[in-house]
């Protein structure tokens, strides 16, 4: 998400190059309803796998499955999900060349059978087997997401900033027919109305 400033105004004004600012937007979105789980608002030098665990910490309940592209290949992403829940699925391909573990032999973790069925029947098959194919909607989610929420922020104070994405995907995720007029949003200043 860019930043809105005066930077920005300058450059549409006056053409100059200004180094721009950027957020990422980290979204954790459940499968089965498209609805928004977890969010938040970063520097956009944060890897995304290395921010999964605050996106699990805001879960009210344990993850049944996980599921991303190849970013979140990473021990470290199994170990998270697989401590909140270990039974959960974690549907994550195997980067291109993965070896399996050392234990793959005696006990194979969740990435190693991914590994060998990739090796052995191919990633297309993979993706079927496994239900990988389902991320789909998730990524059709959230580019309508992006489109309710905008590819700008326009607040300048960073708490601010983490807010301003939320009210949209509230407003969105609302029961048809209980859409509020008029919403607040709490600030570190107290509550704003939000139009």
């Amino acid at each position: 998400m860019k930043l809105r400033g005066a930077g920005e105004w300058l450059f549409e004004k006056h053409g100059t190059a200004k180094r721009r600012s950027w957020r990422k937007l980290h979204i954790g979105i459940d499968a089965d309803t498209g609805e928004i789980v977890a969010f938040d608002l970063t520097d956009k030098d944060v890897d995304d796998a290395s921010h999964v665990a605050p996106l699990l910490d805001q879960l009210t309940e344990a993850p049944t499955s996980f599921m991303g592209d190849g970013a979140y290949d990473r021990s470290f992403v199994l170990e998270g999900v697989l401590a909140r829940n270990p039974n959960a699925k974690f549907i994550v391909p195997p980067c291109k060349g993965a070896v399996t573990g050392p234990t793959a032999a005696t006990s194979p973790t969740q990435r190693d059978q991914h590994v060998l069925a990739v090796d052995a029947h191919g990633r297309m098959n993979w993706q079927k087997t496994t239900g990988y194919n389902r991320r789909s909607k998730v990524e059709a989610s959230i580019s309508r997401y992006k489109r309710v929420i905008g590819d700008t922020l326009k607040s300048r104070d960073d708490a601010r900033r983490v807010t301003e994405p939320s009210v949209p995907m509230m407003l969105r995720q609302s029961p048809a027919g209980s859409l509020p007029l008029r919403a607040e949003v709490e600030t570190s200043h107290g509550y704003a109305p939000y139009h």
